[in-house]
């Protein structure tokens, strides 16, 4: 049932019912008042030509016609209060365009009505707060990219002009400058990237082209792309998954998930300590389920319960050591633009946009990523379709 039609519905069962009640109660009081009337005037000898008689015998002939105006006057009073309605939520529909926080008031008799403006009026007000923040957002990243795109432009000419003006440089000091050079060149590709990131992210909707997947080897080959990074600082990437785990799922968006997590987590991990990865199949529990979406729960290998929906069966965990998230802050972390270190970093400092796409792709696979850190120990949970 639309919901229009369940609110026609409900103000026309309250206006008939009115009319009903003041209609019967109307006709109790024209037949109280007739009987008493009746009952007095049989206590009076009447002659055929007093006046009063005469008068009262007209008053006994027009009853149905008194009862039948009553009658039309409370539908006529009732159907004209529903029509004002209509006035009333016109004017409610200009409130809700309207760009300001002042919520709608209507009668009582509408108060669903206002309830579900209102509610529509928030989440209008909301959303359009959320587009304001991510568009400033974006242009301060876009600001900064593009001051750091300079950055390292300026070092590559510095350093080719030093190169090209001085043929006779020692072959160290050529290599040393060479490979600076070389440095320089690969983060200007990676900032030119987030700006095509940037227009991706965008575009709009992803598609998706999905396959059967072994996930272990998926693992063991986006782990071993890091390899050279994690060595770096003594970071050993760990991975326990059973060998026959599979997934159906687009394998280089999803490849760009674990890409995007594992590299995070590598560049915010103390050195010295493990990248956990660890996947597996979920258990189905009969416990008993309190999330808002009702999801089924799960029963993970370490007995950690997940609210997940049904289809949702394969987990997997990537765990690193490094400073503890704040709570605050680990709810934004998925939001795009959104960067964990407000410093900017020239060397690091990333559009905020690889977490982001992440949920965005897990979400088209009908999937749910969450994280959460304490005691120094982040973890990213990806739930997938098996």
């Amino acid at each position: 049932m639309k919901s229009s039609d369940k609110y026609s519905k409900i103000i026309f069962k309250r206006m008939g019912t009115r009319i009903l009640i003041f209609s019967v109660i109307f006709s109790l009081i024209l037949a109280f008042c007739f009987a008493v009337g009746k009952y007095i005037s049989g206590q009076i000898i009447w002659q055929p030509t007093d006046r009063l008689y005469i008068f009262l015998i007209n008053i006994r002939n027009l009853i149905p016609f008194i009862w039948a105006i009553g009658i039309i006057g409370i539908i006529f009073f009732y159907l004209r209060k529903s029509l004002i309605y209509i006035d009333y939520i016109i004017d409610a529909s200009n409130k809700l365009i309207a760009n300001d926080k002042n919520y709608i008031e209507l009668p009582a008799d509408l108060k669903m009505i206002e309830n579900r403006l209102n509610q529509s009026k928030k989440t209008a007000l909301d959303n359009a707060a959320i587009a304001k923040a991510n568009e400033e957002r974006k242009n301060e990243l876009i600001v900064y990219l593009a001051h750091d795109l300079k950055t390292p432009l300026t070092s590559i000419i510095g350093y080719l002009e030093i190169l090209n003006e001085s043929p006779d440089l020692p072959i160290e000091a050529r290599a040393k400058y060479s490979k600076i050079t070389l440095d320089k060149a690969y983060r200007l590709e990676e900032l030119i990237n987030e700006f095509f990131e940037i227009a991706r992210f965008n575009i709009g909707k992803i598609v998706l082209n999905k396959a059967k997947l072994n996930l272990k080897l998926m693992l063991e080959q986006i782990s071993y792309e890091f390899y050279p990074m994690a060595k770096a600082n003594n970071q050993p990437i760990l991975i326990d998954c059973d060998k026959d785990i599979n997934i159906y799922a687009d394998s280089d968006k999803i490849s760009r998930v674990f890409n995007n997590i594992i590299k995070n987590a590598i560049s915010y991990s103390f050195a010295d300590t493990p990248i956990k990865i660890n996947a597996y199949i979920a258990d189905r529990t009969d416990s008993t389920n309190t999330d808002a979406h009702n999801n089924t729960g799960f029963k993970t290998k370490e007995g950690t319960n997940y609210n997940v929906n049904n289809n949702y069966k394969v987990i997997i965990n990537i765990e690193n050591q490094g400073n503890t998230i704040p709570k605050e802050k680990l709810d934004y972390i998925f939001e795009k633009f959104y960067r964990l270190d407000e410093a900017r970093s020239t060397n690091s400092g990333g559009a905020g946009l690889g977490l982001a796409i992440a949920k965005e792709i897990v979400e088209a696979h009908n999937g749910k990523i969450y994280a959460t850190s304490e005691d120094n120990k982040t973890t990213f949970t990806v739930v997938l379709p098996a």
